[in-house]
């Protein structure tokens, strides 16, 4: 579970988002599909997509991905898919299980897709049915009409279909992005009313891009021809569903917050939130490349349908105990059967937090109110979780649980949040302590915390008290995700000179041997420093500031801070004083200490730099007192 850290300043701020899940997995199968080798940049990296990935791969695609440039390489089919030896397992990404079952009856033979219990309990009648009338034979592994399936595309034709769409919009483009590699055309009908149509736009969008066009007749009617699709290299935009909540925030805080490479003519839907935020009271600013809203003094009650924007649903009843009015949610009630049955979750964590909520015929109403603090449950679904962290921001007390299902579409969530928390972190007493492996930074930073009355923060033993229990427990320290998962779940405490892990005094465990060895590595992992700059940063903020020392503190945990002081000394005195303190030889530390700097100043997350805002000084021969006494002046 996670504590929420409130907003003490309104932002002032521009955001650079991960890429649109919906578009990245959309792109991915195009460019699977597609003759030639297609690059997608901008591309999301989160457990959505790497299902999808997973999958295309399983099918005989090669796919390179570099995360660090949000890259994505497809080597394309042409259309022609291998049975994978072993079954497709989509995860929780039903965008992935509805478009891998047109996907497998490419094959012609016997494919298995199954995922968790989430898939298992979403709606997918009207796709198999669909499939089913065009040939296809799915067999249901345990119960009917949900995964697991055996699907065999032996059979499949073209022809005419009538899909249902008042339950996902997910079906009529699994269709659609599989049917131009059919045997024969495919003529869709839609019946009733089509549910967050945006995302079909957004379908035949992709879709033309890699050169395939169709025809549509009314928005009910779709014909797509035969063909293939084309390589292409393709431009990913941000995704705005994920900026809906940076969006709410500002509006809520009067504050302004924008965000780059997202503008007025993306072809996702949900950037119409930011009409609804207009009806509020909330200025818009829309360009080409960035869309950005200042919030106002008080935002307005508004009654609207979200039908076509239903992703943002839990974003704008997140918000709404805000407003001065009440906020009516309408023509929504498919989100029932989303991650969780969206409405109900709502009403009942809103319930649960002191806010008045109903449900109506198709939505739910959302009364004006203070919020109370307490744990909100996230029902594992992401958006559930994002959207109560923006109301977090705006209510002491509040705690999501479970927290890490943001991964599922948005893994940076978080670290995001905390960039506009970050112009109140300027209020806060704190001194940032930067410096190498030896450099006395410690040991200063105990003194000053002292001298200045203030509580310390020694940053390397949370590192250090990770890497215990990922040896302890015989964890590969090279699994990545794992030793992160070890980081979110252990409880580290101070008390004194003293580290307890999960209640365990680990004080000497963590000076030892074993730990100086692969604390490096450790520290390295992009999750663990996810995960110990958000407890970091959370620590401070609980105490009004502090004295922390690390590697990043000024650099990236607290680019704000008070001061920013960067020690240094020379190899040689740096391992002199190790020296002094364990015992061993000056030669052994050198080595070690050099060994270290290496590491840390190399790695990709967070490398050990001097902030350019940063006073850097030198300790070597100087004695703690006429270090602390200047530093001490500064920073007064």
């Amino acid at each position: 579970m996670l504590l929420i850290d409130r907003l003490e300043e309104p932002p002032d701020i521009r955001l650079v988002l991960p890429g649109s899940k919906s578009i990245t997995n959309r792109a991915l199968v195009t460019a699977a599909l597609a003759s030639g080798e297609s690059v997608l940049s901008g591309a999301l990296f989160a457990d959505d997509t790497f299902a999808m990935v997973d999958c295309l791969r399983k099918f005989g695609v090669g796919i390179t991905i570099d995360p660090d440039s949000s890259t994505m390489i497809i080597k394309g089919s042409g259309g022609t898919l291998i049975a994978p030896d072993e079954t497709l397992w989509v995860n929780q990404s039903g965008t992935t299980a509805r478009f891998c079952v047109p996907l497998a009856a490419l094959v012609g033979s016997d494919v298995v897709i199954d995922g968790d219990q989430q898939i298992k309990s979403r709606p997918h009648r009207e796709l198999f049915d669909a499939m089913t009338s065009l040939g296809v034979k799915i067999e249901y592994l345990q119960a009917p009409y949900q995964f697991p399936v055996r699907v065999n595309g032996d059979q499949l034709s073209g022809g005419e279909i009538t899909l249902g769409g008042e339950t996902s919009s997910q079906f009529l483009s699994a269709m659609l992005l599989s049917a131009p590699l059919f045997k024969e055309e495919l003529h869709i009908v839609t019946e009733g009313n089509l549910v967050s149509t945006p995302y079909v736009d957004m379908t035949l969008a992709v879709m033309k891009a890699f050169g395939v066009r169709v025809t549509e007749h009314s928005g009910q009617q779709y014909s797509t021809p035969i063909g293939g699709y084309v390589a292409t290299e393709y431009q990913v935009e941000p995704d705005a569903s994920a900026a809906s909540y940076f969006f709410a925030a500002a509006a809520v805080s009067g504050g302004k917050i924008g965000v780059e490479g997202l503008g007025s003519f993306s072809i996702q839907g949900d950037v119409h939130f930011l009409d609804i935020l207009e009806k509020m009271g909330a200025k818009v600013i829309r360009s080409d490349d960035s869309l950005t809203v200042c919030g106002p003094d008080e935002l307005s009650g508004v009654d609207v349908s979200m039908s076509l924007i239903s992703d943002t649903v839990p974003t704008l009843a997140a918000i709404a105990p805000f407003a001065t009015g009440p906020v009516t949610i309408r023509d929504v009630a498919f989100i029932s059967n989303k991650e969780s049955d969206r409405i109900s979750a709502l009403i009942t964590e809103l319930s649960n937090l002191g806010i008045q909520a109903k449900k109506v015929d198709t939505g739910l109403i959302v009364y004006p109110g203070t919020p109370q603090g307490g744990i909100v449950n996230s029902y594992d679904d992401h958006r559930i979780a994002m959207s109560f962290s923006i109301m977090g921001l705006f209510t002491s007390g509040v705690i999501v649980h479970p927290h890490q299902c943001v991964e599922k579409t948005f893994p940076e969530f978080y670290e995001v949040l905390d960039q506009i928390r970050m112009r109140g972190d300027g209020n806060l007493s704190l001194l940032a302590i930067d410096g190498p492996a030896g450099s006395g930074k410690s040991t200063l930073a105990k003194y000053l915390a002292k001298q200045l009355e203030l509580e310390y923060l020694d940053t390397g033993a949370m590192y250090r008290s990770v890497a215990a229990v990922t040896i302890k427990s015989g964890t590969d320290l090279g699994d990545k995700n794992a030793v992160a998962e070890i980081a979110e779940r252990i409880l580290i405490e101070f008390d004194g000179d003293k580290i307890f892990v999960d209640g365990e005094n680990m004080t000497k465990i963590i000076r030892g041997t074993d730990v100086n060895a692969a604390v490096s590595e450790v520290s390295a992992n992009p999750g663990v420093r996810a995960v110990m700059r958000r407890r970091q940063r959370a620590w401070a903020r609980a105490r009004g500031g502090g004295v922390l020392e690390g590697r990043d503190i000024g650099s990236v945990v607290f680019p704000n801070a008070r001061l920013k002081v960067y020690v240094t000394a020379t190899p040689e005195e740096r391992a002199k004083r190790r020296s002094l303190e364990s015992g061993r030889t000056i030669e052994d530390i050198t080595k070690e200490i050099l060994g270290r700097d290496a590491k840390d100043s190399t790695r990709i997350d967070s490398p050990l730099v001097a902030d350019s805002e940063a006073i850097i000084i030198d300790t070597t021969g100087k004695t703690i007192e006429e270090t602390s006494d200047f530093i001490q002046k500064l920073f007064r």
